[in-house]
């Protein structure tokens, strides 16, 4: 016959082998929902990396206020995008979407700051007639203009920009006019990578019996590194560059994490050296990772004035 102890001891181990059973049983369920959590992660970030975070293209807007600036060109408009490399995360869809986005901001200047195709893509004829008519869609009241990247094939940026109503401002000049004769110097240079800037050859204008001294002065370019040399030689207030793509990857505090060549020193967003202010694009397309994050696709508007 069963004590009355024993029994209250077969209680108490069923009581807790049952207590098991449960806890064993949260455990299980607390790993399932890990798992999922992770998963379900995984997937977000990989959904968000590869298609939002590089398609939705956004528009940075920024005053630029310097008292240089003739009066004929308060309000003007200046648009700058930069390494489309179509081909990559780049498609016609995005192409388009692109366009509208820089069309319906009525930019009266448009400048391109290099690296046109994905490095990966040969684009053949029908191709590059179909970007062609694309990019000469784009509008722009005063002009549009483009300098090469270290990824650009020389003869076929030629083709494509020069079809799209794009003017190349490789080691040159040329001074912009709106309504009337207070022109501004926009002044182009080739890439650095590939050896062939020239700043001697695009700084030329202020070598000129002719030249203005205090001219507004905004400088293109693709890669950055030399940008302390540029400005130990000449005056420039206004720097547009791209190449950097801002790192391509990049998180809070730390900045981007993905090098390119050409762009080591001047990387970032924006930077200001003594008057000069340097705006870097973060570009449109990808070139190494294939991904962004926390770094949208953009284009720079830039509004210009000489008032407070």
């Amino acid at each position: 016959m069963t004590s009355r102890t024993e029994k209250n001891k077969e209680k108490q181990e069923e009581i807790i082998e049952e207590e098991r059973r449960e806890t064993r049983k949260k455990i299980v369920i607390l790993w399932l929902k890990i798992t999922f959590a992770l998963i379900f992660g995984f997937f977000s970030f990989y959904f968000y990396t590869e298609y939002i975070s590089t398609k939705q293209i956004i528009t940075k807007e920024q005053r630029i206020k310097n008292k240089k600036i003739p009066d004929s060109f308060n309000g003007i408009k200046i648009i700058q995008f930069s390494d489309l490399y179509y081909g990559s995360t780049i498609g016609e869809k995005e192409i388009d979407n692109l366009i509208k986005e820089i069309n319906m901001r009525k930019p009266d200047i448009v400048i391109f700051t290099g690296n046109i195709i994905s490095t990966k893509e040969k684009l053949n004829t029908k191709e590059k007639e179909k970007l062609i008519k694309k990019l000469d869609s784009i509008n722009a009241n005063i002009g549009k203009y483009a300098v090469t990247g270290k990824n650009d094939d020389k003869d076929t940026f030629t083709t494509i920009m020069n079809q799209s109503s794009f003017t190349i401002l490789d080691n040159q000049y040329d001074l912009v006019y709106s309504s009337d004769n207070n022109p501004i110097l926009l002044v182009g240079l080739s890439s650095l990578v590939k050896k062939e800037r020239n700043i001697e050859n695009a700084y030329k204008y202020f070598k000129e019996e002719t030249h203005n001294s205090d001219i507004y002065t905004i400088s293109i370019m693709s890669e950055t590194d030399d940008i302390d040399e540029i400005l130990a030689g000449y005056k420039t207030d206004l720097i547009l560059a791209g190449n950097s793509l801002n790192g391509e990857i990049r998180f809070p505090l730390i900045g981007g994490v993905i090098k390119q060549e050409g762009s080591d020193i001047y990387k970032n967003p924006y930077y200001r050296v003594n008057d000069t202010d340097i705006y870097v694009s973060s570009g449109i397309g990808t070139i190494t990772s294939g991904v962004r994050l926390f770094n949208h696709p953009s284009i720079n508007l830039f509004r210009l004035t000489n008032k407070d």
